[in-house]
């Protein structure tokens, strides 16, 4: 970059003539203020910003440029992050082998101007173009998705930047999986792989590899969905750029390894929970997308009945005792005990948590992470949480004798616990700690509410289509259509709301039995999973079935959706 013989403001003289005693009051006020004298001609209105554009060009001997209704190639915008085009008010316009040509409304900033050509590691070519163009140009891309993974390999395709299908090379080096980790085709893959899970509410990330190739899978709603999927030959490239991001060895490829990061994207931060096993054809990656937003803010958030919401409500604010929740992996259990644990935290209250991962991160409440390698086992993290004067203590499973004799004990003195087991319904739980080696008179004073809960797939509202009653389904599941009077039947349909899958979001069924006289008699006498189950239905229980029909009655999802995730007793 040459500059003019001319200093800037005779250059900006012969674009704008400018009277002398104005400009002098404002080379005067500039010294004083140690505002740069060109900022503070546009500031008082004496020149146009585009005449102050037209002389640093000028002056610089560089060419301006309109940005007026410029959208800049996302692959351009990807080289470095999109803030910092934001913070260096610069623009990526195009490229040329290795010369970026950016566009720059302060070509002076000699620090911005080496951040872009360092971060994107290719010669800038810089243009000067007026500050709000560029700043309406970056709210416009901000407002799109990042570039789908299929356009990415279409430009990979089209630039000849790999050769999408051909076999990966097993003999790979480490210095050539470092350097391949840190190119920008990969890291735009890996970049559309998160914001597009991101975009369809995914709760997990799968990149499986094949024996020739990879396939890519979002489990949205609780099903897994394939995408377009990556080309083998980057295979070994994508793992090492999410170990990096994940702070994990690159060179280990024989063991598995677990981390995590978190990813600002779509106005959210998330954490990000990478667990990486070597397979036969290299290693897969589950990414669990862990989003705080996502959380029920309380109880009444989860979509409860009233009478299960009394109960639980009921039950939380009892001073001490034990409330537990059942389901299989993946039903909701933590997300329902978080909801809990929100209703508790208050500044008078002390809350302890051990958990194995701790997934969210909430404000208030103290997090222990289980470590069995250093043996922070359940056990010995709940007898060091009980010389912690805690009020409310989460475990966040109960999985051996010696982890529930603590956590009943700790109940029986005084503390309220909360915590799940696998169980099947919510009698089941009381049956299962007796197994345990529990005695039944230390659960019938200590257990106030056990829950089951299974997460159901909602009906899109926006495409979802009436349909007369399926009489055949209803016989064939035992159920009677007079359970169904007055309702009315929907199916699924898809449209781009829901990314054409008919279903768009979860809710939660939930079997609450709140421990009552007659529940307690039955603990002590007989505590039996279908004996405690038959009292707390003739006390008023609602089984996960029974929940699950005033759903499809209540028109929010189907009857097969409701058979899938539920049974009867």
């Amino acid at each position: 970059m040459t500059t003019s013989t001319k200093s800037l403001m005779e250059c900006l003289k012969q674009i704008r003539p400018i009277e002398s005693e104005v400009f002098e009051e404002a080379e005067k006020e500039a010294m004083q203020t140690s505002v740069p004298l060109e900022r503070l001609l546009i500031e008082q209105g004496v020149v146009s910003d585009a005449d102050m554009a037209l002389a640093m060009a000028d002056y610089l001997d560089l060419r301006p440029i309109s940005l007026t209704g410029f959208t800049p190639k996302p692959s351009l915008v990807e080289l470095i992050a999109r803030e910092r085009w934001k913070e260096y008010k610069a623009l990526p316009v195009c490229q040329f082998g290795n010369r970026l040509t950016v566009a720059m409304s302060d070509p002076f900033d000699i620090v911005a101007r080496e951040a872009i050509a360092s971060g994107s590691q290719m010669e800038l070519v810089p243009l000067v173009a007026l500050e709000k163009e560029i700043a309406d140009a970056i709210a416009s891309i901000e407002q799109k998705p990042a570039q789908a993974l299929e356009d990415i390999l279409k430009d990979m395709a089209d630039e000849g930047d790999v050769e999408v299908g051909k076999e990966l090379l097993e003999d790979a080096s480490l210095d050539d999986m470092v350097e391949n980790a840190g190119e920008a085709p990969v890291i735009r893959i890996v970049n559309s792989i998160l914001i597009e899970a991101l975009r369809k509410h995914a709760s997990d990330i799968h990149i499986e590899p094949m024996e020739k190739h990879v396939r890519l899978r979002n489990r949205i709603d609780g099903i897994l969905y394939e995408s377009p999927s990556p080309p083998k030959n980057l295979q070994n490239a994508i793992v090492s750029r999410l170990k990096i991001m994940s702070q994990l060895d690159i060179a280990e490829r024989r063991i598995p390894q677990d981390g995590r990061f978190k990813i600002k994207a779509l106005g959210k931060e998330v954490d990000v929970r990478v667990s990486i096993l070597p397979t036969v054809h290299g290693e897969k990656v589950v990414m669990r997308i862990l989003d705080k937003t996502a959380l029920a803010p309380s109880l009444s958030a989860l979509g409860l009945d009233e009478v299960a919401y009394d109960n639980f409500t009921y039950a939380l604010a009892q001073p001490y005792g034990m409330i537990l929740v059942t389901g299989p992996t993946g039903s909701g259990k933590t997300t329902t005990l978080y909801s809990a644990l929100q209703e508790l935290n208050e500044i008078g209250t002390n809350i302890i948590t051990t958990e194995n991962p701790v997934e969210y991160q909430l404000d208030g409440i103290n997090q222990v992470q289980i470590n069995p390698a250093v043996k922070l086992t359940f056990a010995a993290a709940l007898r060091s949480i009980l010389r912690q004067d805690p009020d409310v203590v989460m475990v966040g499973e109960i999985r051996d004798a010696e982890t529930a004799t603590i956590a009943v004990e700790a109940a029986l003195t005084g503390h309220m616990v909360l915590s799940t087991l696998h169980t099947n319904d919510a009698a089941g739980a009381i049956a299962r700690l007796t197994d345990m080696g529990i005695e039944p008179f230390m659960l019938a004073s200590s257990v106030l509410l056990t829950q089951a809960q299974r997460l159901y797939r909602k009906l899109c509202p926006v495409c979802k289509k009436e349909v007369d009653i399926p009489l055949e389904i209803l016989k064939k599941n035992r159920l009677d259509p007079k359970l169904f009077d007055g309702a009315q039947f929907f199916q699924k349909a898809g449209c781009p709301k829901c990314n054409g899958i008919g279903y768009k979001g979860r809710g939660a069924v939930m079997e609450i039995l709140l421990v009552n006289e007659a529940i307690r008699r039955t603990i002590l006498s007989t505590p039996e999973a279908d004996a405690i189950a038959k009292i707390a239905i003739e006390s008023g229980m609602r089984t996960l079935r029974q929940a699950g029909i005033e759903r499809v009655r209540q028109g929010l999802t189907t009857i097969e959706e409701i058979l899938r995730v539920t049974s009867e007793h």
